[in-house]
This record gives C-alpha cells, sequence and structure tokens, in this order.
C-alpha cells in the first residue's frame, strides 16, 4: 500500500516561525493529491520533506507501514518531476529516461523495456532518439515525467511542473499529466500555487496558508463548501460578508450582517455552522454564481434574505457577464447569463444569495 502520512509535521528553519506548523493529513494509495497555497505558504518545504531533501523540526512521514522520517531521499522509492524539468541536455531522450534506472543496475534488456513503456505511458513513444533540445516544452515535461514514472516510485512528487508553459501549453499539459497518472495509478502529490490547476487535475486538495493547513477535501468539496474566509477567497471568486449569528435551528441559521440585512445558511454537520451559537462573529461565503440580481425601487425595504447593492459597471465575458457591486464599502462580483436586460451602472438592485449556497465560514 503506497500511502503517505504525514503526522504532526512541522519545519523551522533557524527563526521561530514555523514554515510549516503541525500539518497531519493522509494521501491515499493511488491518489492525486495535490497541495495549493499562496507563495510562501510552505507547500514545496511538505514535498521536500516527504521527498527525503529536508528533515523535518518534529512529526513523522510514513509510506504505508514504513516510517521513512530518516531515510535520506534516495532510499525512500520516489520519482520526483521539477519544475525547471532538470533534464541531462548531452543526453537523448532514451539516456534521460533510463538515467534512474542505470544508477540502480537494472539489466538492459529489462531497462530497455521499461523506457519503452514509459515513453509510451506518456505518449512519446516515437521520440526515443530526439536530443532535448529538438523538443517542444510540453514534450521535455513528459520526458521528466516518464524519467520519474520509469523506476516505478511508490510515490509521485511533482514540484509545480507546469509552471514555466504557456497558458495553452499548461492547460493542454495538465490534462495529460492527470491521465498519464490515472493509467499509472502511482500515489501522486502535486504542488501549485495555480488554483484552476489544482481544481482541474486533484482527487482531493490541501490548501494551505503561512505555513497552516486550512482545509483537505474534493475540488468540489473545497469550492462549495470552505472552511475559512481565506478558502473562500483563494479558490475561486467569492464574496465574503462578515456578521453575527442572529438565530439558530436545526436545518439553517441567520446572520445579521454589519449592514444590518440578515441572510441564511444551512447548518450542516462538522463544519462552521454546526459549531456557532448566537452571538457569534461569523463570515458568510457567497458565490458570484450563486445570487440573483432583482431592480430596487428607491422606497423598497430591503427583504429579509437579501441585499440591497448598487452596480458599478459590468463585465461581457461570452456566455455570461459579471456585475461589479458596492456594498457599503465593500465590493461584490454577481455571475448571471447574458442578457440584453442587464442592469444599468449606478442602478441599485436587490441580490438574494442562493440560502443552500451561502457558506458559513470561520473569519
Amino acid at each position: 500500500m503506497n500511502s503517505v502520512d504525514l503526522e504532526n509535521i512541522t519545519k523551522i528553519y533557524g527563526g521561530t516561525t514555523p514554515s510549516v506548523d503541525d500539518l497531519s493529513l493522509t494521501v491515499g494509495d493511488g491518489e492525486f493529491f495535490t497541495l495549493l497555497g499562496p507563495s510562501g505558504c510552505g507547500k514545496s518545504t511538505t514535498l521536500r520533506m516527504i521527498a527525503g531533501f529536508i528533515q523535518p523540526t518534529a512529526g513523522r512521514i510514513r509510506f504505508g507501514e514504513r516510517d521513512v522520517t530518516a531515510l535520506p531521499s534516495h532510499k525512500r522509492d520516489t520519482g520526483m518531476v521539477f519544475q525547471n524539468y532538470a533534464l541531462f541536455p548531452h543526453m537523448d531522450v532514451t539516456g534521460n529516461v533510463s538515467y534512474g534506472l542505470s544508477m540502480r543496475h537494472v539489466p538492459k534488456a529489462e531497462k530497455s523495456q521499461r523506457v519503452a513503456e514509459a515513453l509510451d505511458i506518456v505518449g512519446l513513444g516515437g521520440y526515443a532518439d530526439r536530443r532535448i533540445d529538438q523538443l517542444s516544452g510540453g514534450q521535455q515535461q513528459r520526458v521528466a515525467l516518464a524519467r520519474a514514472l520509469v523506476i516505478q516510485p511508490s510515490v509521485l512528487l511533482l514540484d509545480e511542473p507546469l509552471s514555466n508553459l504557456d497558458a495553452k501549453l499548461r492547460e493542454e499539459t495538465r490534462a495529460q499529466i492527470r491521465l498519464i497518472q490515472k493509467r499509472a495509478g502511482t500515489t501522486s502529490v502535486y504542488v501549485t500555487h495555480d488554483q484552476s490547476e489544482a481544481m482541474a487535475m486533484s482527487d482531493r486538495i490541501a490548501v494551505m496558508d503561512a505555513g497552516v493547513l486550512h482545509q483537505v477535501g474534493t475540488p468540489r468539496e473545497i469550492y462549495r463548501r470552505p472552511a475559512t474566509s481565506f478558502v473562500a477567497r483563494f479558490i475561486g471568486r467569492s464574496n465574503v460578508l462578515e456578521g453575527t449569528v442572529e438565530e439558530t435551528e436545526a436545518s439553517r441559521l441567520a446572520v445579521r450582517l454589519q449592514g444590518g440585512e440578515v441572510l441564511f445558511a444551512p447548518v450542516a454537520a462538522e463544519t462552521v455552522s454546526s459549531r456557532v451559537a448566537v452571538g457569534d462573529q461569523v463570515a458568510l461565503s457567497l458565490r458570484p454564481e450563486t445570487m440573483r440580481i432583482e431592480p430596487a425601487a428607491d422606497d423598497t425595504a430591503t427583504p429579509v434574505g437579501a441585499i440591497r447593492a448598487r452596480v458599478r459597471m459590468t463585465e461581457f465575458t461570452g456566455s455570461s457577464c459579471v456585475i461589479w457591486l458596492r456594498y457599503g464599502e465593500q465590493d461584490l462580483l454577481a455571475t448571471i447569463p447574458d442578457t440584453d436586460d442587464l442592469p444599468e451602472e449606478d442602478q441599485d438592485v436587490m441580490l438574494r444569495p442562493d440560502i443552500e449556497r451561502t457558506w458559513v465560514v470561520a473569519p
């Protein structure tokens, strides 16, 4: 079983502030698991501790039942794909892919077979004799992936492998990597700061900031049910409004916003919504696509379950329109289908959030 378990991992470099602070998580056997967060959040440090390039200050790392915390990197049975590919320019594709097998003294016949299989997996079966400088960036990335896979590692580690590619090639290559990983079935830990990349590729995502783990979940869980205001803002677009819990029921609670309006949100087990009480300070995450826009007459009072805002501008994006609004001192976004009857600039409107998609998060 090739799972990865991190138990209370901490890493401190010299000072007193941890780069990674008491991190615990499990990557399942065969799972594509992504560490996601802004620069400096500790995701690459975590990956390097899994790889054995650096040692944790505290905590333990296990691959299945095997404790690898004190093992050097070359004894952990991991394959690594780096941001800069780290290919040997003086070797052809076969030489690069077979390098790890040569270091392991794999017999020649077996080495040739495994290299051919790895190149076939990454879609480069006809490129064995090509020089590295004859390959595109995306092809070089797949050579690096084949080199990591050919040694048949217990765990595949990928450190921002797409960051050097242009936008179109990055999108194409991320799909190829995911298909290759599924075909190989290798337990994989992927590091990126790109939210769309993580959402498109991952079985599960761990969102980190300033060395702290904020949430682990599937892409849909993290998008629809963020645990904290940081996750809500970092993953996609979100309107985060702070308020005070005014009423709690078994299935929903009422939150009075700082502007005085009252919105409702569902209560779900094992989330922030199930742990709050009347008087607690909370935040609500409202995704732009979950809000309905209605005209607001000048003399109309704001009904419960809605907020009043003023349109600042509209953006046509093709199939939909983004409406920029002002609510008090805060900017809001709403996404609606394209229509000829869009609200006008400086017009007051009522925003009615979908109650089931209004999510309580930690401020």
